[in-house]
């Protein structure tokens, strides 16, 4: 069984940074996009951003220039790197990999193409 992990949440307040960080057992992340998500309470889960696996990334709108994500393949790891944080960034964010995407792009994927799903990490922002 291919399994996720996510670490790295907690609370912060607005303006704080936090990195997550996205590992795997059993498999080598380098062979599959990998996307973060979130899901705030009451609203239904979202994507945040996401690697190709030729290394591209996309972004949603509302954590452009905020959020970075990248790879580090030596750790096996993605990590999900968060700043300037806002009270609206509160959620559970889960990491999922998928070899439905293309390899070079996740642009146009959706969540149903990630078939493998970590249990999530949950990251508040608060004052």
């Amino acid at each position: 069984q291919l399994q996720l992990g996510e670490s790295g949440g907690g609370s912060v307040q607005p303006g704080g940074s936090l990195r997550l960080s996205c590992t795997a057992s059993r498999f080598t992340l380098d062979y599959y996009a990998i996307g973060w998500f979130r899901q705030a309470p009451g609203k239904e889960r979202e994507g945040v951003s996401c690697i190709s696996r030729s290394g591209n990334t996309n972004y949603t709108n509302s954590v452009k220039g905020r959020f970075a994500i990248t790879r580090n393949n030596a750790k096996n790891t993605v990590y999900l790197q968060m700043s300037s944080l806002k009270p609206a960034d509160t959620a559970v964010y889960y990491c999922a990999a998928s070899q439905k995407v293309q390899y070079f792009s996740c642009s146009g994927s959706s969540e149903d193409d990630f078939d493998y799903w970590g249990q999530g990490t949950q990251v508040t922002v608060s004052s």
